[in-house]
């Protein structure tokens, strides 16, 4: 089988990436596998890409940025979507011709505007999975009406937690699409897990707002006062990086707390430390969560929507706290801190809890749902085309018995002469 994931810029960075790039080389052990990115900005992606999963980027910003196509604002891509001004009719036109001409079995969106592309473009042989990495909570209703116009002509729908799955089909009226919780996979660590001895706590992600980095640091403030030999390390880039090094000076933590910028892979950063850490008031999946977990770290995240309370067992591979609560967080990270055995036990038990976002569950769930799927599209031809050769047969019937009629009616009408 083939199979094609249509993803937004594979040469970028984020949770979207990380996770297409695990399950499509997962997929890529059985299975043909191909990775079509629509916009491409630089020579080479940021993350290692296994070299049995074929790489086609559509537009080359490098090149194209200018072309006046894509200068003009895409039409398919539904405006709603905050990436919109990325996509243009060029997009539209490139994206559409890959589907139009697509010798894949299954395509796999990844993002809302590019699932709406799937639906309406890819042609009726070919089976069209669309993926949600985020929520239709954080979708506006305006992309939410979008969405559900064209989500119909989709052959399954996967969100990230059965919490978001369950919204979807309470809320989106979407019949005869099937819709399926498949959480994000991890790989399987190489190196030896942490062991809980370090006294460093890591986060990583990007510097954006909503992860709230700063609420971390100032969190960690108080943990640094009363252990000055424990350090904080913030792994990733972003908008907010200048901001974050500001409040680290300005609370004093320039020997606790570090911006260590960009890591790829974080495996080896991850197993340097004990605690894993993260303050987002929002987080769909929680695939940082995963990463550290993997490696052997319990994680003290905010309880925020939807991802972390489907990771974390509170108290026993991890602690979660109230979104926003700085003493909270502060308080659970302490707690950690001060328990050298409690974080070892936890840590352990992270790392066996985690073991079911490995790449095996996952594709074997993907998997069954593709073959399923699948089995439901030839299943669905198959009953179309009896009922089609029924009703034929139904016409042919009728007509012989209006023929049939028709001529019982002269011979009456002649005996009557």
């Amino acid at each position: 089988m083939k199979i094609s994931f249509l993803l937004h810029n594979a040469y970028g960075i984020g949770g979207t990436i990380t996770t297409t790039f695990n399950l499509a080389q997962a997929l890529a052990e059985r299975h043909e596998v191909e990775i079509v990115s629509a916009l491409r900005h630089r020579e080479h992606p940021n993350f290692t890409l296994d070299p049995r999963v074929a790489l086609t980027p559509l537009v080359d910003l490098r090149h194209e940025k200018e072309h006046p196509l894509h200068l003009r604002p895409a039409r398919v891509f539904p405006a709603a979507e905050y990436r919109h001004r990325q996509y243009s009719e060029l997009t539209d036109q490139r994206i559409g011709e890959a589907l139009a001409t697509t010798d894949a079995d299954v395509v796999i969106g990844t993002r809302p505007g590019l699932n709406v592309h799937l639906a309406l473009q890819a042609p009726d042989h070919v089976v069209r999975i669309g993926q949600e990495h985020l929520t239709l909570d954080n979708h506006s209703p305006r992309l939410r009406t979008a969405l559900r116009r064209a989500y119909r002509r989709l052959d399954a729908l996967t969100t990230v937690t059965e919490a978001d799955a369950a919204s979807y089909r309470r809320k989106m009226r979407l019949p005869g699409v099937r819709v399926e919780a498949l959480p994000n996979s991890v790989p399987d660590p190489a190196l030896p897990p942490a062991d809980g001895t370090a006294k460093i706590v890591v986060a990583a992600g990007r510097l954006v707002p909503v992860k709230r980095y700063d609420l971390l640091i100032e969190a960690f403030a108080p943990v640094a006062a009363a252990h000055p030999d424990w350090q904080l390390r913030i792994y990733g880039k972003g908008e907010e990086q200048d901001r974050l090094r500001q409040l680290i000076q300005r609370l004093g933590l320039c020997d606790n707390a570090f911006l260590m910028g960009a890591a790829s892979p974080m495996e080896a950063e991850w197993v340097k430390g004990s605690i894993g850490a993260t303050a987002a008031n929002f987080e769909p999946f929680g695939m940082t969560i995963v990463e550290a977990m993997r490696c052997g770290l319990p994680v003290v995240s905010t309880d925020c929507p939807y991802g972390p309370g489907e990771i974390i067992k509170d108290g026993i591979d991890g602690r979660l706290v109230p979104v926003g609560d700085r003493e909270a967080m502060s308080a659970a990270l302490l707690e950690l801190v001060r328990d050298d055995e409690r974080r070892r036990r936890m840590g352990r038990t992270a790392l066996e809890n985690a073991r079911r976002f490995g790449p095996v569950p996952v594709v074997e769930q993907a998997e069954r749902l593709i073959e399923e799927v699948t089995a439901g599209r030839s299943a669905a031809r198959e009953r179309g085309s009896i009922q089609h050769a029924l009703v034929s047969q139904g016409f042919a019937a009728r007509d012989a018995a209006y023929v049939a009629a028709s001529g019982a009616l002269r011979v009456v009408r002649r005996g009557r002469r």
